[in-house]
């Protein structure tokens, strides 16, 4: 089975959209992770693909990213460009935030996969970090998302890079200072969305341990958690990865 569209022309889409046919493993898959997460928390805001991508983009294929896209702008909610370009805001952000959890390279080659099939009248152009400063109030804003992911164990978290400071500089002020607090795309339940699914996509066992609890601390409830970790494996294992090493949600509970 594939995926083929074309969008019916309208005051906000001047040319149809036809976009690349995706691999029928893939529709399958986005189609089974957006029944899985639909009856969650996660599914009226249509996050199932913020997730989705993020475990992309930690994983060997980011540029598979593309065929999300095209998945997704073949659905009949983004028959008009101006929905397309929200889509791709929020898609972008993602990768944006990843940047923090699985370095540059990656986001850069799923982001530049987008931009090669997106339609010319769907590029956006805006940006949210011209006028970004390393300031007390981003500084303001990272720990106030820091301190819902790790309420208590904010503090002894940090101390664990006590003897080793440029850590702890980077992690508040860059990343949960420019790339996690930001709010302006995606909100608080996207963003952890973003950080959880990456972090275990790349099979770390503490960090995981961590999203985990800070994806339970954020509003997610333990059943919604559980399916929400069954699909980060069932993404990864489509790419071949196999994640051994990371606990399971009923593991972590206790520490909630």
């Amino acid at each position: 089975m594939s995926q083929q569209a074309t969008a019916p022309a309208s005051a906000t889409a001047s040319s149809p959209v036809v976009v690349p046919e995706v691999p029928a493993a893939l529709v399958d898959l986005f189609r089974r992770t957006e029944a899985a997460l639909k009856p969650t928390i996660l599914g009226p805001d249509d996050r199932w693909y913020i997730v989705v991508i993020s475990c992309m983009v930690a994983g060997p294929d980011p540029e598979a990213a593309s065929h999300l896209y095209a998945y997704l702008v073949s659905q009949p909610q983004y028959k008009t460009s101006d929905s397309r370009k929200a889509l791709v805001r929020r898609l972008r952000e993602a990768l944006v935030k990843a940047v923090s959890i699985v370095g540059v390279c990656k986001p850069l080659e799923a982001i530049l996969a987008i931009s090669a099939i997106e339609q010319p009248e769907d590029k956006d152009y805006s940006e949210t970090r011209a006028d970004w400063q390393c300031d007390d109030a981003n500084l303001s804003r990272a720990m106030d998302w820091y301190a819902k992911i790790y309420k208590h164990n904010a503090s002894d978290t940090l101390g664990l890079f006590d003897a080793h400071k440029d850590f702890i500089w980077l992690s508040k002020h860059i990343t949960y200072g420019l790339y996690l607090g930001d709010r302006q795309v995606l909100d608080d339940l996207d963003t952890e969305m973003v950080v959880f699914p990456a972090i275990m996509s790349q099979n770390l066992k503490t960090e995981t341990w961590w999203h985990i609890r800070g994806t339970r601390r954020v509003g997610v409830s333990n059943a919604d958690t559980k399916v929400l970790y069954d699909v980060i494996k069932d993404v990864n294992k489509h790419f071949g990865i196999d994640l051994n090493k990371v606990p399971t949600v009923d593991e972590v509970e206790h520490d909630v």
